[in-house]
C-alpha cells in the first residue's frame, strides 16, 4: 500500500526555510518591490517579533552601507590603476622614441619598460584582489582617510558659516 506524499510529514530546518522563501519571493514577478508594511506583515505571519525585525533591518542597512563603501573603494582603485597605466604608456612611449632617435635601436628603454611593466602588473593583480589581508588593510586605510577628510571638511564648513 503506497503512502501518499500528503501523509508524510515534512520538516525543514531554518536554512531550508530561508532558501525556499527566498526562491518563492524571487518568483513574485508582479511585485518587484515590497513596502515596509508588507515586510512587517510577512514577519508577523512568520511569528518574528517587531524588535527582531527592526534589528535585522538595521543590520541589513549597515551591511548595505559597508557594501557601498567597498564598491566605492574598488572603483577608486580601478581609477588609480587607469591613471598609472596612462602614465606608463606616455612615459614609456617617450623613452622608447628617445632611445630609438638617439641610438637608432632600442636598448636601455626596454629595461625600463619591462621593470616598470612588472611593477604595474603587480599593481594590477592587487587591484583586482577583493579578498585577503592586504585588501582589508588597504580598505581600512582608505576608509579612515575618507572619514578624516569628511571630518575636516565639515569642520571647515562650520567655521566658514559661523
Amino acid at each position: 500500500m503506497p503512502i501518499s506524499e500528503t501523509q508524510i510529514s515534512r520538516s525543514y530546518n531554518q536554512e531550508d526555510i530561508q532558501q525556499i522563501l527566498h526562491l518563492a519571493i524571487a518568483r513574485q514577478v508582479h511585485e518587484a518591490e515590497f513596502t515596509h508594511e508588507q515586510l512587517v506583515e510577512i514577519a508577523t505571519e512568520l511569528d518574528i517579533s517587531p524588535e527582531s525585525l527592526q534589528l535585522a533591518e538595521q543590520e541589513w542597512q549597515s551591511k548595505q552601507g559597508e557594501l557601498r563603501h567597498r564598491q566605492d573603494f574598488n572603483t577608486y582603485r580601478r581609477h588609480k590603476l587607469k591613471q598609472h597605466l596612462g602614465k606608463y604608456a606616455i612615459a614609456n612611449t617617450f623613452l622608447i622614441v628617445l632611445n630609438f632617435l638617439s641610438a637608432g635601436t632600442l636598448s636601455w628603454s626596454l629595461y625600463i619598460l619591462l621593470l616598470w611593466g612588472l611593477g604595474l602588473g603587480l599593481k594590477t593583480w592587487n587591484t583586482y584582489q577583493f579578498q585577503g589581508e592586504e585588501y582589508e588593510k588597504a580598505f581600512q586605510q582608505w576608509h579612515r582617510q575618507k572619514k578624516f577628510k569628511q571630518s575636516v571638511s565639515t569642520l571647515f564648513n562650520r567655521l566658514l558659516s559661523a
